[in-house]
């Protein structure tokens, strides 16, 4: 007998700056969503990430005197960290 799929995904975030509540609460309503549907017995593909091309990226980083890779390194840390505390 096979199982259901359900897939799920976030916005791909652009992290040239860091998490704010917006993004706390997308993690957290996709979650919910992909729990229950786990609960439910479906075989769940759960997607999310940050976007780390784009020229708001180069422009943050040239301000902040930083490569565009030390920016999305040091930023998409700080989304880690917060789907790591969000549980």
């Amino acid at each position: 007998m096979s199982r259901d799929t359900f897939y799920i995904t976030t916005a791909i975030s652009y992290p040239n700056g860091k998490p704010h509540i917006g993004h706390a609460y997308e993690l957290i309503a996709t979650d919910a969503l992909a729990r229950f549907q786990r609960l439910d017995g479906k075989q769940v593909f759960f997607l999310t990430g940050t976007d780390e091309h784009g020229i708001k990226m180069l422009q943050t980083a040239r301000k902040d005197g930083v490569t565009p890779r030390e920016l999305a390194d040091r930023n998409s840390a700080e989304f880690r960290r917060m789907a790591t505390v969000l549980n």
